[in-house]
């Protein structure tokens, strides 16, 4: 069974910043677009961010766009996603994706077109 495992959450302050990482199996990590998602108490999980395999390519969601950095590091099989300038809205349950659907080019921001999930690292933002 694979295993996204995702670390790096933990409480921080408004304005503050924290860098979640998410490590996945090297078979399922080097063919997949990656992605992170969130959860907040309450609501829809929501697409935050995307990169694909190589890297070249990202996406954001606007609410993050010039805050959050999306990289991953294809050596160590990790993805990262560098949170900047928090929001109190930015609390939520991290998730990461991803899509190993080999021809996949695009990089896509609905759910269902990723098919490995991990189980969350939590952020809180206090103000």
């Amino acid at each position: 069974q694979v295993r996204l495992v995702e670390s790096g959450g933990g409480l921080a302050q408004a304005g503050g910043s924290l860098t979640l990482s998410c490590a996945a199996p090297g078979r399922v990590f080097s063919r997949s677009n990656m992605a992170w998602f969130r959860q907040a108490p309450g609501k829809e999980r929501e697409f935050v961010a995307g990169i694909s395999r190589s890297g070249s390519r990202t996406d954001y969601v606007d609410s993050v766009k010039g805050r959050f950095t999306i990289s991953r590091d294809n050596a160590k099989n990790t993805m990262f996603l560098r949170m900047n300038n928090l929001k109190d809205e930015d609390t939520a349950t991290y998730i990461c994706a991803a899509d190993s659907a080999i021809l996949t080019a695009p990089l896509y921001r609905e759910e269902d077109q990723y098919d490995y999930w991990g189980q969350g690292t939590t952020v809180t933002v206090s103000s």
